[in-house]
């Protein structure tokens, strides 16, 4: 493997350039930047945040119930847009594509998709989440991963889940090819298993805590297995506009410390936005969402993926492990989250 930086190159140029800005009043990005936003003094005005929630990302819940964003970037008359991610491949395509500028994936999506030359960055981990599992059906008579060779199992492709699948077959001795994987999105992938069009369903919360009150079964869990909650940006905003970078942090930190302290409320707020049962959603915060983490990128997400990458090269979903070094050597820009400062958000 490559020898890990903690910052890439683009992303030292980023910090440089914010540096550059506020020392010597100068507005050095203005003629780039996108949405009509320009630069004075080193502060970004005008122009629209893009920035995506999730159900699978309660802090993104948080923020967004609670107007921070808004409110702590309405002096720059910077409009706030939230789209709506339903799963970690959708906000990659989505940052990839730049309709967003901010978008929250689990940490294997995003080192996937800077193995495949999405120029994003990791600038926030807002959780340590036990998100995914293996699901059966309340009657089947699948009791452990090695039942699963010639079987149906549904999984998005690029998440978390189906590379939760991928490790839990592999520790299991199964080959992939010998089971029948149905790319479906997560909610159509736990119809598919309450219909039983699948025999197994690779599952992700708060959907599965939701198919476990209808009666399905967690066949295999393995928290080892799940990658951390990687808040993640393109190369372009962290360059353009690291004010407002840094202020999207800010607001997560300040959100990490309101759901620490009212874990009730943010179930409320959860189950709220994902149409689930309220005692659900608690489990969903209380017992799989583990927000006491280090928010700063680094050595310990670079442990979890270090395992992940090389199994996207032997699905073929990275073409060589060049890629995921490179990748592994890129992908993590701690900056922002080490100068966060939670106190700056109002509210």
């Amino acid at each position: 493997m490559s020898t890990i930086r903690p910052r890439s190159l683009s992303a030292l140029t980023a910090a440089a350039a914010a540096t550059v800005l506020v020392l010597s009043g100068c507005a050095a990005g203005e003629n780039a930047a996108t949405d009509g936003a320009s630069s004075d003094g080193g502060q970004t005005t005008g122009g629209t945040l893009n920035i995506d929630f999730a159900t699978y990302n309660p802090l993104s819940l948080v923020i967004k119930e609670n107007g921070w964003l808004e409110d702590a970037l309405e002096d720059q008359d910077i409009t706030v847009n939230w789209v709506q991610s339903a799963g970690s491949n959708k906000a990659n395509e989505n940052l990839r594509a730049g309709a967003i500028d901010v978008g929250s994936t689990a940490g294997s999506a995003a080192l996937l998709a800077r193995s495949n030359n999405s120029p994003i960055q990791t600038i926030d981990i807002y959780s340590q989440p036990e998100w995914s599992a293996l699901v059966v059906g309340a009657d089947s008579d699948i009791t452990d991963v090695a039942d699963l060779a010639g079987k149906k199992v549904a999984a998005t492709k690029g998440t978390d889940p189906y590379f939760f699948l991928l490790q839990s077959l592999e520790e299991a001795g199964v080959d992939p090819a010998d089971v029948t994987i149905e790319n479906l999105q997560h909610a159509d992938g736990a119809t598919a298993l309450s219909n039983g069009s699948v025999d197994a369903w690779a599952g992700l919360d708060p959907i599965m805590a939701g198919a476990e009150e209808d009666g399905a079964q967690l066949v295999y869990r393995n928290v080892d297995f799940n990658s951390y909650g990687f808040l993640n940006a393109t190369e372009e905003f962290l360059s353009e506009k690291p004010d407002v970078a840094q202020t999207v942090v800010n607001a997560y930190e300040k959100a990490r410390e309101w759901a620490q302290a009212n874990p009730d409320e943010t179930a409320q707020i959860l189950a709220d936005v994902a149409g689930l049962d309220l005692t659900v959603a608690s489990t969903v915060i209380e017992e799989r969402s583990n927000l006491d983490v280090d928010n700063v990128p680094g050595q310990a997400q670079l442990d979890v993926l270090s395992v992940i990458g090389p199994i996207f090269v032997e699905s073929g979903d990275v073409a060589s492990q060049d890629a995921v070094d490179e990748a592994l050597d890129t992908l993590l820009e701690p900056s922002f989250a080490e100068n966060a400062d939670p106190s700056a958000i109002a509210g």
